[in-house]
């Protein structure tokens, strides 16, 4: 198997994590948990399954992953992210394990493509297929950028190169899990939106490019987004995806999720924005006020944060 650890953040993935880290026993028996004190039985699937679980307050995704790097207990030579929810594909198994012992010195991370599946289906159209995501890196030379929303892993040290397979994510929870989460995501995407108007805190992210990397393009389009007029930008992203990138060729399930994620989750972001305007104004300081009277969350200071 590969020299390699894998971090995992979990909060209540009974339904899950089984299906997880039986994808990564081919390439590792070295699986480490950060839990986020969940009250199912995600913790004992995961112990009798032999990954190391350590339990830690979560504050944000970026905080909590930060927390998994710095305390693995496994001396690998390489580290890798996964989601609860996702797995590996037979053919990445095999590539990882075929490929990892001869990368180079050189290379300090690895992307693969990410599969989105909704409502058991492959999303492969608008834009949602391929999704280049750096997921593996050399150790001590990668770490999560500190952003409320779309946080990557920065590497430095060494180039970067593409593995040929692909991860799944597919979420198996019903429609009214998904919008419920996306309901609270949305409240990370309206800090991150404002962070890149007013700049609540200075922290290393990568750096914006629409030719660099799939992260560097992602942010490099976020920050032209930002932007645009409120609720305007729905409907042009909306349309974008739905017709210009082919989204419709995705069926009826297709449908259903370009309109919710790329449009209803947009427009609801637009809108706390908007609340957040008429309840608070446009000062800075005010606005960050806002967020920590109104959310407990401290923009000035995220690792304090009450939630997110």
């Amino acid at each position: 198997m590969a020299d390699l650890s894998v971090i995992i953040l979990t909060h209540n993935e009974s339904r899950h994590i089984r299906r997880c880290i039986e994808s990564l026993r081919p390439v590792t028996g070295q699986i480490f948990i950060v839990d986020s004190f969940s009250t199912d039985d995600t913790v004992a699937i995961a112990e009798s399954l032999g990954a190391v679980v350590r339990q830690n307050t979560w504050v944000s995704y970026a905080f909590q992953f930060n927390f998994g790097i710095e305390n693995n207990p496994f001396p690998t030579a390489w580290l890798m992210r996964m989601d609860a929810d996702e797995y590996l594909t037979p053919e990445l198994i095999a590539e990882i394990n075929a490929k990892l012992p001869t990368i180079d010195s050189g290379t300090a991370g690895l992307y693969v493509k990410r599969r989105v599946f909704f409502m058991d289906k492959w999303i492969k159209n608008g834009g949602y297929y391929p999704i280049w995501l750096l997921r593996l890196w050399r150790s001590g030379q990668g770490r999560c950028e500190e952003l409320w929303m779309d946080e990557h892993i920065k590497v430095e040290g060494g180039g970067t190169q593409n593995l040929d397979h692909d991860i799944v994510d597919h979420n198996l929870n019903n429609l009214t899990w998904w919008t419920q989460k996306h309901n609270n995501y949305a409240i990370r995407e309206v800090i991150d939106l404002l962070n890149i108007k007013y700049n609540f805190e200075e922290k290393a992210t990568v750096n914006p490019a629409f030719f660099g990397t799939q992260e560097q393009r992602t942010r490099y389009l976020k920050i032209k987004y930002a932007g645009l007029p409120l609720f305007t930008r729905p409907f042009l992203y909306f349309v974008y995806r739905y017709f210009f990138k082919l989204g419709f060729l995705d069926g009826t399930k297709g449908l259903i999720w370009h309109v919710l994620q790329g449009f209803w989750y947009r427009f609801l972001v637009d809108a706390k924005v908007y609340e957040v305007y008429r309840m608070a104004g446009r000062d800075k300081s005010d606005i960050i006020n806002h967020f920590l009277v109104e959310y407990g969350k401290d923009l000035a200071a995220p690792n304090r944060s009450i939630k997110i």
